[in-house]
């Protein structure tokens, strides 16, 4: 069942990987406007702030999980080929908006999914599937930006919105082999305090919510770093869409040590290991613009995805471990729609700053913003209810 279940995961994650770097190249390429590219992809991602607390509250009452993901794919594939006729071809706020509406199901691909584990895998199988699940994360990553990168190269852009559609159909096939899950709340809660419930645990509780600010304010950096490197490419005598292998190799030092090191959570808590690995990250990204050429660089990115591996997994299992089984789809939507959304703002930050600042400086702010992510999960492990109680003993 497991094994269903990471081939469905996968196809959908690598569409969706796709996705936020052919908009990017699509929207270059037709209008060569680095803030539309960054609208668009904030518009793709930033409608999942609201939507998915919304989505994991539903998840957690509904027998049609199944459904829900496949129609999310279905709309994601209506979109992309949309887009190919209007990017350009039409006003630019045209392609925002329809960016928006594929965006609205967007945390079903991450959270919708993993908030299934606890329900296909036995508890003592949970770290190894955890592991599973990370590598599953970094496959599509791996896959997906390469392919668009070498697609684009090869053949067109165009030819890679069109890759997208049959991944999303592909997927949606595969889903309908998972099994049908029994809901996770079986009493009349209201649904409006069953949405708020889901971020209230997530803020309520020191250890996750260190873990959910460090990962979330990591996908803002994320977000940046998508705009910077394809326009980095120039200073690399490298074009725009050589950025796709970068992000496959920091993906591939990711999902090495994310499956050799899974136990690392078993080990420490997972919250430790998600803000040393996120600190970790930075200080690597800090030697990318000493990078003189597009070589030296994917090394630099390989070597930086194999500090930044176990992070991953312990998020997951920061979730799981952390989390009753009745929230495990609201805090896994939840959390996944607040780095989706943080993802956005980095995108449209970074279409803005790119510019303004040049690569190189980008680079090195995505850097020191890691680093900063870090503390501020530290930070929010403070727990003033603990200190005053060994301040009274």
């Amino acid at each position: 069942m497991l094994a269903r279940y990471l081939v469905a995961a996968t196809l959908a994650r690598v569409g969706d990987e796709m996705v936020a770097f052919t908009l990017v190249l699509l929207v270059l390429e037709r209008t060569d406007s680095p803030a539309l590219a960054g609208l668009t992809g904030a518009s793709y991602a930033l409608p999942a702030v609201v939507t998915g607390p919304l989505l994991g509250a539903w998840l957690d009452r509904t027998r049609y999980r199944r459904t829900a993901l496949a129609i999310n794919q279905a709309v994601l594939g209506g979109v992309m080929l949309t887009m190919l006729a209007v990017v350009g071809h039409t006003a630019h706020w045209v392609t925002p908006a329809l960016a928006a509406i594929a965006g609205t199901t967007l945390p079903l691909v991450s959270g919708g999914f993993t908030s299934m584990l606890p329900s296909l895998v036995p508890q003592s199988l949970l770290p190894r599937a955890n592991s599973l699940e990370a590598a599953s994360f970094g496959a599509a990553t791996i896959t997906g930006p390469a392919a668009a990168a070498t697609i684009t190269a090869a053949v067109s852009v165009e030819a890679a919105v069109v890759v997208i559609t049959v991944a999303a159909c592909l997927s949606i096939l595969a889903i309908g082999r998972l099994p049908a899950l029994s809901p996770a709340i079986r009493d009349h809660e209201p649904f409006l305090s069953s949405v708020v419930a889901g971020l209230a645990h997530l803020v309520r509780t020191p250890r996750l919510r260190a873990s959910t600010v460090s990962t979330t304010a990591l996908m803002g950096m994320s977000g940046v770093l998508l705009i910077t490197l394809p326009l980095h490419m120039a200073s690399l005598g490298a074009p725009k869409a050589a950025a796709g292998y970068l992000w496959t190799a920091l993906e591939i030092g990711s999902v090495t040590t994310a499956l050799l090191l899974g136990r690392l959570q078993t080990r420490w808590r997972p919250e430790y290991v998600v803000m040393v690995a996120v600190a970790a990250y930075g200080l690597a990204i800090s030697t990318w613009p000493l990078a003189s050429s597009l070589a030296v660089l994917l090394v630099l990115a390989a070597a930086t995805g194999l500090l930044e591996g176990p992070m991953l997994p312990a998020m997951f299992a920061a979730r799981q471990q952390y989390s009753p089984d009745a929230l495990q789809g609201r805090v896994s939507t939840t959390a996944a729609s607040l780095r989706v959304g943080a993802a956005a703002l980095g995108q449209a930050t970074g279409g803005l700053l790119v510019p303004i600042v040049g690569t190189h400086a980008a680079l090195l702010i995505v850097a020191g913003g890691l680093v900063v992510a870090s503390g501020l999960g530290f930070v929010s492990s403070y727990s003033p209810k603990a200190v005053s109680h060994a301040k009274a003993g």
